[in-house]
């Protein structure tokens, strides 16, 4: 074959790729946010009911300590007693009012509605988290995150279509006071994308000056409140079965200000909880009951995620173990007790222990997303860009965890058994009356884009022409994305003079040139 012919083959060739991977239409893409998982269940609904029963003694019997004294007027008001030794006291009978009046079925709205999500029932969502303090490049070189960075992810993020929300997933080292760390935060996190935005706070009065910008960028605060488009990370417990003072404070600001409220419980598996998983569990179930009374005796049926982030340890260490198959035995467990108190949960998943985007990196990621979404858990948090067990976060891992999360979804999907899926008469057909294979049946036409994932960064070409592209591994192909998008995406979803407003009033650390394509 001349080197005409060989040129022409290859031109014909990526044509027809280029016609099978170009974007699909929403409604035709094999996987969508929000599809039902729950086809995986580590626990048996015997198993379940231990567990509930447990976490209802350890409330009665063993209590919280340290509660701040308006969280013991609203507790006691509403139900608890305090023991001899000063904890704080749930009997059973409080759980339960609290279970028939909290809040289900309410939406996380997002800036843009056609990012809102439904997070109830088996529906499935993932989304970023995390309070890493270093960026890792693409070569493995670790460095401090800064204000820039979570702009610069909160914009990657904004455009991958498998990541549903951004929630704060680094801290910016460059930012020393609290104050204005906590309000950069959230003002880089809702200026960098129009998904639903989590943050979190450390002092109440952070959060009251957040309010009052977001209530700028809403409009008015009835607006605000009548599509909270974010929601609060709350550590309102050190495990095990403290309350935390700061936090504590902060959940009651948030409830009171309209604002969604992620009650998180992150005991760490053979450190702050106990080594056995089903204790482990049993104990961050109570402390996330204790916090639904909490927030239910502040405003009854107020919004508030079901928060069970089980951690895990490396017990030769004790260091966490963020990639460990028991990580992903407790995220998709944690799944089913939000499932079986009907209330929206959110978990943990992807927060491998390697330190760069590698084959570990992957290993981890996927089989702890895939179990996880599986089990039907609500949010998935932590699910992108995450490394070293919560400690460093890469852009390019962002781009390649998409891919993973989109793999992952379309096993949620499962396969469909109709009629037609069946494809009896198109065995019949082809066996019969055409030539013997599927490739250009109109079965196979109409099902390549509906029923069939195909990965962005992922490489299914042969060798030969994998070579003469370059040899990319996905690292490259994922750094050249990232230099793509952040070159060239700018969000400007929020009104400059609103901005400038914003800027006026707080202060604000974020550079406008940062936010705007550079000069030409």
């Amino acid at each position: 074959m001349d080197e005409c012919q060989t040129k022409a083959r290859r031109s014909g060739r990526e044509l027809r790729r280029s016609q099978r991977t170009g974007p699909t239409p929403d409604s035709l893409r094999p996987i969508s946010p929000g599809m039902p998982g729950g086809r995986y269940l580590p626990l048996t609904e015997d198993d379940i009911q231990k567990i509930h029963r447990t976490a209802l003694r350890l409330l009665a019997e063993v209590g919280l300590a340290d509660a701040t004294p308006s969280g013991l007027q609203y507790m006691t008001k509403a139900g608890c007693t305090i023991s001899d030794r000063g904890r704080l006291l749930f009997p059973a009978s409080l759980i339960e009012d609290t279970l028939a009046k909290a809040a289900r079925r309410f939406p996380l709205y997002a800036q843009d509605p056609k990012f809102d999500l439904e997070p109830w029932g088996k529906k499935v969502y993932f989304g970023t988290a995390g309070a890493a303090v270093n960026m890792v490049d693409a070569k493995g070189k670790y460095r401090e995150s800064t204000i820039k960075d979570l702009y610069d992810i909160g914009r990657l993020v904004d455009v991958m279509e498998n990541i549903h929300y951004f929630q704060r997933a680094v801290v910016p080292r460059d930012i020393p006071d609290p104050y204005e760390m906590d309000f950069n935060t959230c003002y880089a996190a809702v200026s960098s994308t129009t998904k639903h935005v989590g943050s979190s706070w450390v002092q109440p009065e952070h959060l009251e000056a957040s309010l009052q910008m977001l209530h700028k960028i809403a409009g008015s605060e009835a607006k605000w409140r009548e599509r909270p488009f974010v929601s609060q990370s709350n550590c309102f417990v050190v495990p095990p079965m403290k309350f935390a003072s700061d936090a504590c404070r902060c959940l009651e600001v948030a409830v009171e200000g309209g604002m969604p409220v992620l009650l998180l419980s992150a005991g760490q598996a053979g450190a702050t909880a106990p080594a056995a998983l089903a204790g482990a569990l049993a104990q961050e179930v109570a402390e996330c009951l204790a916090g639904l009374v909490y927030v239910n005796a502040i405003k009854p049926g107020a919004p508030a995620i079901f928060g069970t982030w089980c951690f895990v340890s490396d017990l030769r260490t004790g260091a966490m173990s963020g990639g460990s198959p028991e990580q992903a035995l407790l995220s998709a467990a944690a799944g089913q007790m939000a499932h079986f108190y009907d209330l929206t949960g959110g978990t943990a998943s992807g927060m491998t222990d390697s330190k760069i985007p590698d084959g570990q990196s992957g290993a981890e990621k996927g089989i702890n997303h895939a179990l996880v979404s599986n089990a039907g858990a609500n949010l998935i948090y932590e699910s992108a860009g995450m490394h070293a067990s919560l400690l460093g976060y890469s852009l390019e891992s962002v781009v390649i965890d998409n891919d993973i999360i989109g793999m992952s979804l379309r096993t949620v999907k499962g396969i469909n058994t109709d009629e037609e899926h069946l494809s009896f008469e198109t065995i019949k057909d082809v066996c019969l009356n055409g030539p013997g294979h599927y490739l250009g049946s109109s079965q196979t036409l109409a099902l390549m884009q509906t029923d069939y994932l195909y990965p962005n960064l992922g490489d299914r070409k042969p060798p030969t022409e994998w070579a003469e592209q370059g040899s990319m591994d996905v690292v490259q192909r994922a750094e050249k994305k990232v230099n793509e998008v952040l070159s060239s995406h700018y969000p400007s979803h929020i009104p400059e003079e609103i901005d400038a407003e914003i800027r006026a009033k707080f202060p604000v650390k974020l550079p406008r040139s940062a936010m705007r394509p550079p000069a030409a």
